[in-house]
């Protein structure tokens, strides 16, 4: 085993600090620097790891998981124009799945007047919820088809959007060009001081009395789901607060059913997973619990709300894994609110 190996091994053990010394006693490279970035991510020095990962991209312009992982820690920050041509990095980062078009030209900025964009939804459901904002930002004298994962097509249905179902590859879509959902802001020029409000969607909240509707868990095939959902402990004490929003719960077939539930629930407690930007989105009351290790980049960092949902209150753990706080938090908001369980 050589000098990087076993710094990896420390790595992965848990054991940074070892970690940390074995790749700075290494000679300087994009797979030795590339590591020592995620370490330092792991360890919250997020001003570092910036500028590791930037020297990666010195050395390998082309390196897809350093600019991804760049484009994260830039996002967290709210450094959003810096970030989103660095976040096309994310095509060539493993595990992610990225879809194309190829018998189509990708769209990067042409006039699309009397064209038609094939827009290709992209990653988990919560952010093709999220980014579905920008297709309002289009020229309206274009054609739009935004091809988005099946369980979202009734959700999506609306005056902005003409949708095409399916999986691409599928049906050889029909456009004079194709875009990535995710690439639209660096297309568009999106900061975070012009961020459009969500797309309408077909229900909206109407907050009669309902109760609250919770979620504890996430996908469990996502990168971050050991931090971002809870324990099963804490699921119990969650589930004990409000109507259970899992569609293995509720019978929803889809996310439609599922907004039509939220609409009238006084408020939605839930982890950082699809059903919180669903929520948001309609513009119902909207709690998400963050974990410490993991945080996804749109929520950003030390803040209590979010830019992109005007409706959202972020709960955050205040160390690693202690989700009992955070439940101490929201159940005396929820008490202090007189809120009861959803029927």
């Amino acid at each position: 085993m050589d000098e990087f190996d076993l710094a990896v091994a420390e790595h992965r053990a848990g054991r940074l600090d070892a970690a940390e010394r074995g790749y700075r006693s290494l000679p300087e490279s994009p797979k030795v620097l590339h590591n020592l970035g995620v370490l330092l991510i792991a360890q919250e020095r997020f001003d570092e790891a910036e500028a590791v990962l930037k020297r990666v991209l010195e050395l390998d312009p082309g390196n897809g998981p350093s600019a991804f992982s760049l484009a994260m820690q830039l996002l967290a920050r709210g450094a959003y124009a810096e970030a989103w041509p660095h976040y096309e990095g994310r095509r060539r980062q493993p595990g992610l799945h990225i879809p194309s078009i190829d018998h189509l030209p990708e769209w990067r900025g042409e006039d699309l007047a009397g064209k038609r964009l094939v827009v290709l939804g992209e990653q988990g459901f919560g952010d093709q919820i999220q980014f579905a904002r920008f297709l309002p930002m289009l020229p309206p004298n274009a054609g739009v088809t935004y091809v988005c994962s099946p369980p979202l097509m009734r959700l999506m249905q609306n005056r902005h959007a003409r949708l095409a179902p399916g999986v691409v590859g599928a049906a050889p879509f029909q456009g004079d060009y194709w875009v990535l959902l995710g690439s639209l802001p660096l297309r568009l020029g999106v900061t975070l001081e012009n961020l459009p409000p969500p797309l309408p969607t077909p229900v909206v909240w109407r907050g009669r009395g309902g109760g609250v509707g919770v979620i504890a868990r996430g996908r469990p095939s996502h990168t971050h789901d050991a931090h971002r959902s809870l324990d099963p402990a804490s699921t119990r004490r969650l589930l004990g607060l409000g109507l259970d929003l899992a569609p293995e719960a509720t019978g929803a077939r889809d996310f439609a059913d599922t907004a039509l539930i939220v609409a009238g629930l006084d408020l939605v407690i839930t982890v950082d997973t699809s059903v919180a930007h669903l929520a948001a989105s309609m513009g119902a009351p909207t709690w998400v619990l963050l974990p410490r290790r993991g945080l996804d980049w749109r929520w950003l960092r030390d803040r209590a709300d979010s830019p992109w949902y005007p409706t959202v209150r972020l709960f955050r753990q205040r160390e690693a894994g202690d989700w009992a706080s955070v439940l101490d938090e929201v159940e005396a908001e929820l008490a202090a609110l007189g809120l009861r369980k959803g029927a």
